[in-house]
């Protein structure tokens, strides 16, 4: 026997056995009393699209898949529905991520559960934002989870946002007052110590790969902390003011993330080459010995706006070169760090 719904206070009420039917057997809705349950309009449109459900009855109108589909019950219903039918198709139950389908939901738009467990069963795998290709996303909005952006031709890409813990092993002892020069939008280190390139992986030498003892040619950032920490004899704030004249405000929210992670035993240089602004090495004991970068970062002020386009090609460049993609987001609270990968579920 197939089952009707109703529309009732932005919900679809099913009667009937829908409780065993749907409920307790695969997952759909919350129950009500007796054997009747509620279900969210995305999951009355799965369970019409499958023929589950014969109709839907809004006062005199009687739904089926198409006209409801043609309503449109809310501005994100289309690529709401073409997510959870697919996550449906492999494997998984999910319900809204509200009340009172569970009795604490993340904040996001569905809960997703492990294959073969439901919402009694006290365990999300995924908690899931979905957006279309054109919906811009606040970094402040950028939370750990899962992130479903659907295309224009409906294609649907998974992005799984972390909140990594970035350390590394990477450290040196620093020289005292090396004679440097600033020159432009760049620092020569005259005659430094051997280590301050072989082991700590400041600059780059002078001479090329050949050479005995390096001249290091170090860029602002790199000099500008060597200059802070009294490795080089310039002045901080004069090395300050030349990056900002080079980069503006985007110099001051670099140079501090580039010295958190100096802080953090992680060695940053540049991204250039990748189209971010730094690769970084975890454990550098020396360049002799270097493996591949892990890391790549892009440095963005927190009230920064993404385009999904722009998050895709990131996470498409760094998934290309084996890195992760790591946007760190500057505030006035401090830093802030997002991975952002792509996810198969």
């Amino acid at each position: 026997m197939t089952l009707e719904g109703r529309f009732d206070d932005g919900v679809v009420r099913i009667g009937g056995d829908a409780r065993q039917r749907y409920h307790d057997a695969r997952g759909y809705g919350y129950p009500l009393t007796g054997n009747e349950i509620a279900v969210a309009p995305v999951e009355a449109a799965h369970l019409l699209y499958r023929g589950d459900l014969e109709a839907v009855v809004d006062g005199d109108e009687r739904l089926g898949f198409r006209e409801f589909a043609a309503r449109e019950p809310g501005p994100d219903f289309g690529v709401e529905f073409l997510v959870y039918a697919d996550l449906r198709s492999r494997g998984f139950y999910l319900t809204p991520a509200a009340e009172p389908w569970l009795a604490e939901p993340p904040a996001a738009d569905f809960a997703v559960f492990p294959r073969g467990k439901g919402p009694g069963d006290g365990e999300v795998a995924y908690a899931m934002r979905v957006i279309g290709e054109r919906t811009d996303v606040p970094a402040s909005e950028l939370e750990p989870g899962v992130l479903a952006v659907v295309d224009e031709e409906s294609e649907i890409t998974y992005f799984e946002i972390g909140q990594p813990e970035i350390s590394g092993t990477s450290s040196a002892d620093l020289p005292s007052a090396v004679d440097a020069d600033l020159l432009a939008d760049r620092v020569v280190v005259w005659e430094p110590p051997a280590d301050l390139y072989e082991r700590a992986f400041y600059g780059q030498p002078l001479e090329g790969r050949e050479y005995d003892r390096p001249t290091l040619q170090c860029s602002l950032l790199e000099a500008a902390h060597l200059a802070e920490a009294g490795a080089i004899d310039l002045d901080p704030e004069t090395v300050l003011e030349r990056g900002r004249e080079v980069e503006g405000d985007r110099f001051d929210r670099r140079l501090g993330v580039y010295t958190t992670l100096r802080e953090r035993g992680v060695v940053p240089k540049t991204g250039y080459k990748f189209g971010a602004d730094f690769r970084t090495y975890a454990d550098v004991a020396s360049v002799d010995d270097l493996g591949h970068s892990e890391l790549l970062i892009r440095v963005l002020p927190a009230e920064h706006v993404f385009e999904p386009r722009d998050l895709a090609l990131d996470v498409r460049l760094a998934h290309g070169v084996r890195k992760t993609m790591v946007f760190a987001l500057v505030g006035e609270e401090g830093i802030e760090w997002r991975s952002l990968e792509r996810l198969t579920p």
